[in-house]
């Protein structure tokens, strides 16, 4: 049985032109496992999934080794249990030399696992690459007064008001935080921050209403 596996890193990213490879190829659909998922890892459901059925006479098909992922300790050891393991065949697309199905004399072999080795180190160091311009890109942002993140809010005039109420139970949680025009988790942590002060502030305090 040939199995295809295609992954892209993220839901916007478009995995199509794989799947035409794999169409091309003469894989079915329902043969089709797909991953929109980062390749720092094999903790992926489709991949796991994929694993779970492949057998010694199927044959794995990827369009590229960095589809496998982008960790190259990691590749090296899925390749070992898919070769060596499960005894099932791998084919990379794009590099005709990593096709396990042919037969081949030792130099064949060597000259395939250099290759795996290269491949999966250009995935590896090319993922980190992309981290670095990451980092990068955010630092820049940063300086030029770019700010990350969920946009800052204020806390409505009558916070302490609806939150002293809310606290002694005059008002539910939702009343009391679409009183505010707050989503409930925010309202609840700053009115139990609040209350919070107050007790830090004054241990002695006993009275519930919050001034």
């Amino acid at each position: 049985m040939e199995y295809g596996y295609v992954r892209v890193s993220s839901r916007d990213q478009n995995e199509a032109r794989q799947l035409i490879a794999m169409h091309e190829f003469g894989i079915p659909d329902q043969h089709i496992y797909l991953d929109k998922q980062s390749g720092k890892n094999f903790n992926r459901a489709a991949w796991k999934k994929m694993m779970r059925r492949l057998n010694g006479d199927d044959v794995l098909v990827v369009q590229s080794i960095d589809r496998m992922g982008r960790n190259y300790e990691e590749i090296i050891e899925q390749w070992r249990i898919i070769t060596k393991i499960k005894e099932a065949a791998i084919v990379v697309l794009d590099m005709p030399l990593l096709d396990t199905r042919k037969e081949r004399d030792l130099t064949g072999r060597l000259i395939a696992d250099i290759v795996l080795q290269l491949l999966s180190y250009v995935a590896q160091t090319e993922r980190e690459k992309i981290r670095q311009r990451q980092a990068e890109g955010i630092a820049a942002a940063q300086a030029r007064g770019v700010r990350f993140g969920r946009p800052h809010r204020e806390k409505p005039d009558n916070f302490r008001d609806i939150a002293n109420r809310w606290h002694q139970k005059e008002l539910t949680l939702n009343q009391a935080a679409d009183m505010c025009n707050l989503p409930k988790s925010t309202f609840y942590d700053w009115a139990r921050a609040e209350v919070n002060a107050l007790q830090r502030d004054a241990p002695s305090w006993t009275v519930r209403v919050m001034r």
